[in-house]
């Protein structure tokens, strides 16, 4: 972990409601895709966490949603502002576990950690990710760009596979073999039940966000651990619904 301040280069709706915001700042402490920063913003006593999307030694990108008032301001803040931040939070992907045939499943905003993750991984996997409408769709290019087989589903059908992400991914198998996921919980648990292994990034309500206060503390297969500290990556056996 370290703390360091942070200069925002751009700041930019990328669909309604989300945000790609980079910025330039010591990027030291981050050694592994799917790790978060914890950004102060003035007038908020508690940091927000973010998970990266991108990142390298002179900088990094996240993706965000405005859901309330921290975040609020945050899409109002322009090229030049600064911040304070804590970063190399959280233990990050194993990449060394994922096989070459992995599947990378995304939800949203929380497909962003699965970027930096793909761009770090050999070979070029799958990935599956899911909006409501494609009025919400970003990033769809930017991971076809690498090299990926992208397929994007939509609640409504206006885009690719009518569905869920697991939709998508009975397109593929009726079971994965193995998933790497990022999402909202019920988007992992869904994920998680479709696959026989994997990796997943879990969210929880983060006081500290570097387990200090225990908040975010959740049960696993080998007892308490705390999202921000011994996650928020866990393996598919680790994790209790």
């Amino acid at each position: 972990m370290k703390e360091a301040e942070f200069t925002i280069i751009e700041n930019k709706e990328v669909s309604p409601g989300t945000y790609m915001m980079t910025m330039s700042g010591d990027t030291s402490a981050i050694t592994a895709p799917g790790q978060f920063i914890n950004i102060k913003l003035d007038g908020h006593y508690l940091r927000r966490p973010m998970s990266i999307c991108d990142y390298d030694e002179e900088g990094l990108m996240i993706i965000y949603r405005v859901v309330g008032e921290g975040t609020e301001d945050m899409s109002k803040m322009t090229t030049g502002d600064k911040f304070n931040a804590l970063t190399g939070l959280g233990n990050g992907f194993d990449l060394s576990d994922i096989p070459e045939d992995a599947v990378l499943v995304g939800g949203g905003a929380g497909a962003m950690p699965m970027y930096a993750l793909a761009k770090a991984m050999l070979g070029a996997p799958t990935i599956i990710i899911g909006f409501t409408s494609a009025e919400d769709m970003f990033f769809f290019d930017e991971f076809r760009n690498l090299g990926i087989h992208v397929i994007a589903t939509t609640l409504d059908g206006s885009f690719g596979v009518k569905g869920t992400v697991v939709d998508g991914m009975k397109t593929i198998a009726e079971k994965l073999p193995y998933a790497v996921a990022c999402g909202p919980d019920p988007m992992i648990k869904a994920v998680w039940e479709n696959a026989l292994d994997g990796q997943f990034d879990l969210s929880a309500r983060m006081a500290c966000g570097f387990g200090a206060c225990m908040g975010c503390t959740i049960e696993t297969a080998s007892g308490p651990a705390r999202v921000c500290k011994e996650g928020p990556i866990f393996k598919h056996n680790e994790i209790i619904w």
